[in-house]
């Protein structure tokens, strides 16, 4: 084949060793760029996020070659934590509003429904309780608040940072487990007056709230505890 293309010998070995060579180098790159990628995730991307965020500068890459440098460099993503703590009181006997949610997550406008919920994370001071808002238009979350206490004051310190930093108009509805947090005569009050609906999950069922679950498990397992403490002050 060399006598036929008119390549020596020598020159078609040093083509080969230039390759090779260049080929190294490539892969050493690609698994530098792989390690740069989980470590900025916290340890926690897996296969598949690592595989996105490197395809935007190396779209000829594959998974199974993602896969095989990550084993090289023994690095894998965060599993989700199986376990759950309920922080929802439902036994009292505040006022509880109809379900009008009922599961329908999808809405076309901004600022037209709302869902909320509270969890508990661990912060360099401690175990603390998260409430978050979330407009289901955009799901993004539009206020937010921590507290050491999981109370109406938790979901009314929430419910004003939404709405000073939103100013829904009339007719937003607020859908909530029904805790006695969510269900307090403070909160209740501030939704009435600023024409605000409520609507709450049925007893037990967490598919009623969805999307703040999945937002919630999706946090707990991409951030690292120790920066959670700074949420309260972005």
């Amino acid at each position: 084949m060399a006598e036929a293309l008119e390549v020596s010998r020598e020159a078609y070995y040093k083509s080969l060793r230039s390759n090779r060579k260049e080929f190294v180098e490539k892969e050493d790159l690609i698994k530098k760029s792989i390690l740069k990628i989980w470590e900025a995730s916290f340890k926690v991307y897996g296969l598949r996020r690592i595989l996105v965020e490197l395809k935007k500068t190396f779209p000829e890459i594959g998974k199974r070659k993602v896969r095989r440098f990550m084993k090289e460099l023994k690095i894998k993503g965060k599993q989700e934590i199986k376990f759950r703590i309920s922080t929802t009181d439902s036994n009292h006997k505040m006022s509880v509003a109809p379900n009008i949610l009922e599961q329908d997550f999808y809405t076309a406008e901004p600022n037209k429904v709302w869902v909320s919920d509270v969890t508990f994370i661990k912060s360099k001071y401690g175990w603390l309780y998260l409430c978050v808002i979330i407009d289901l238009f955009s799901r993004k979350v539009v206020g937010r608040a921590l507290s050491n206490v999981n109370d109406a004051e938790l979901i009314l310190k929430t419910l004003q940072i939404a709405v000073n930093k939103r100013n829904p108009k009339s007719g937003l509805i607020f859908h909530s487990d029904r805790g006695s947090n969510y269900c307090s005569k403070k909160v209740i009050d501030y939704l009435e007056m600023n024409h605000i609906i409520r609507s709450n999950s049925r007893k037990g069922n967490c598919w009623d709230n969805s999307v703040s679950e999945s937002f919630f498990s999706t946090l707990k397992r991409e951030m690292p505890f120790n920066v959670f403490h700074d949420l309260e002050n972005e």
